[in-house]
Protein backbone atom coordinates (compact mmCIF):
# COMPACT_ATOMS: atom_id res chain seq x y z
CA UNK A 1 0.00 0.00 0.00
CA UNK A 2 1.10 3.56 -0.74
CA UNK A 3 0.66 6.09 2.31
CA UNK A 4 1.09 9.66 1.70
CA UNK A 5 2.21 10.47 5.38
CA UNK A 6 5.39 12.03 3.96
CA UNK A 7 3.50 14.99 2.37
CA UNK A 8 2.03 16.09 5.28
CA UNK A 9 5.27 16.57 7.07
CA UNK A 10 7.03 17.98 3.45
CA UNK A 11 4.58 20.85 3.77
CA UNK A 12 5.19 21.26 6.89
CA UNK A 13 9.00 22.01 6.45
CA UNK A 14 8.15 23.73 3.34
CA UNK A 15 5.53 26.10 4.83
CA UNK A 16 3.55 25.29 2.23
CA UNK A 17 -0.05 24.68 3.30
CA UNK A 18 -3.38 23.05 1.46
CA UNK A 19 -5.02 25.83 0.93
CA UNK A 20 -2.04 27.42 -0.76
CA UNK A 21 -1.77 24.28 -2.89
CA UNK A 22 -5.08 24.67 -3.64
CA UNK A 23 -5.56 28.45 -4.62
CA UNK A 24 -1.42 29.10 -5.56
CA UNK A 25 -0.73 26.02 -7.39
CA UNK A 26 -4.21 24.64 -8.62
CA UNK A 27 -4.41 21.61 -7.21
CA UNK A 28 -7.65 19.73 -6.78
CA UNK A 29 -9.30 19.71 -3.42
CA UNK A 30 -10.57 15.70 -4.51
CA UNK A 31 -6.77 15.21 -4.64
CA UNK A 32 -5.86 16.11 -1.74
CA UNK A 33 -8.96 14.19 -0.32
CA UNK A 34 -7.36 11.51 -2.22
CA UNK A 35 -3.84 12.24 -0.79
CA UNK A 36 -5.47 12.35 2.96
CA UNK A 37 -7.14 8.80 2.48
CA UNK A 38 -4.28 7.49 0.78
CA UNK A 39 -6.35 6.49 -2.22
CA UNK A 40 -5.33 6.17 -5.58
CA UNK A 41 -3.99 9.06 -7.18
CA UNK A 42 -2.07 9.61 -10.97
CA UNK A 43 1.84 9.66 -11.17
CA UNK A 44 1.58 13.34 -12.01
CA UNK A 45 0.14 14.59 -9.20
CA UNK A 46 2.66 13.26 -7.60
CA UNK A 47 5.37 14.66 -10.50
CA UNK A 48 3.72 18.00 -9.90
CA UNK A 49 3.71 18.00 -5.91
CA UNK A 50 7.41 17.58 -5.86
CA UNK A 51 8.08 20.48 -8.26
CA UNK A 52 6.01 22.90 -5.83
CA UNK A 53 7.64 21.01 -3.03
CA UNK A 54 11.04 21.07 -4.61
CA UNK A 55 11.51 17.64 -3.26
CA UNK A 56 11.97 14.02 -4.20
CA UNK A 57 9.01 10.93 -4.58
CA UNK A 58 10.42 10.17 -0.97
CA UNK A 59 9.28 13.11 0.71
CA UNK A 60 5.81 12.73 -0.42
CA UNK A 61 4.86 8.86 -0.27
CA UNK A 62 6.02 5.18 0.90
CA UNK A 63 5.32 1.65 0.13
CA UNK A 64 4.28 -0.13 3.12
CA UNK A 65 4.02 -4.17 2.65
CA UNK A 66 0.55 -5.44 3.37
CA UNK A 67 0.48 -8.30 5.91
CA UNK A 68 -0.93 -11.41 4.43
CA UNK A 69 -2.82 -13.98 6.83
CA UNK A 70 -1.55 -18.08 5.19
CA UNK A 71 -5.34 -19.69 5.62
CA UNK A 72 -3.12 -22.84 6.29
Amino acid sequence: MIIYDRLWETMKRKGISQYSLIKDYNINEAQLFRLRKNMVIKTITIDHLCEILDCEVEDICQHIKEKHTSTN
